[in-house]
């Protein structure tokens, strides 16, 4: 369990982090699905591993939407008797900055041109809408057939299959709009 989990840690923050746009609420939802996972199906083939583990994820991201849409509606309501000095200065917009510690280029300018594109990549990816982000974050990320994608997204293959071209074709228009052709 601890290898798998040690497997897929970085792959399912990064999931999270395009979700949420907030890295220390990915992290704790990372965590919660592994301590989810770990509890409940630690007795699971570890071929089955996978599939739960994403399923639970991607509802434990659900669930900190669900929240969130409660928390607003309740600070919305009551936002009225608060003092107007507090600001929150906080922007839910920042996503996490990561280095790529593979296929690092030789040169200083290499790694900036290679910095740059991938945040290009980045952005294009969290512009995607939430089923075709998913759906294409499982397929080509996460390396699952369409079966196994099917059932961690609780879809259809034919919407796997329908989420992933849209996606892809939303990628490239939007790569090629920006004159980046892979």
């Amino acid at each position: 369990m601890s290898s798998f989990l040690a497997s897929v840690e970085k792959r399912a923050f990064k999931q999270s982090v395009f979700a949420v746009r907030n890295d220390e609420v990915a992290l704790d939802i990372v965590q919660d699905a592994m301590l989810k996972l770990a509890e409940k199906y630690s007795s699971k083939p570890a071929g089955e591993l996978p599939m739960l583990f994403h399923r639970i994820l991607q509802n434990t991201i659900k669930d900190y939407f669900r929240r969130q849409k409660v928390r607003s509606t309740w600070t919305s309501l009551f936002s009225a008797f608060g003092s107007q000095d507090d600001d929150d200065d906080s922007d839910l917009l920042e996503t996490l900055v990561t280095e790529d510690t593979s296929n690092i280029p030789a040169s200083p300018a290499a790694q900036f041109e290679q910095a740059q594109l991938l945040e290009i990549i980045q952005e294009a990816i969290e512009g995607l809408p939430t089923r075709q982000r998913e759906a294409f974050m499982l397929r080509y990320w996460e390396e699952f057939d369409v079966n196994e994608t099917a059932l961690a997204m609780g879809c259809s293959e034919g919407s796997v299959k329908t989420h992933c071209s849209r996606a892809v074709h939303a990628l490239a228009l939007s790569l090629k709009a920006k004159g980046i052709t892979l």
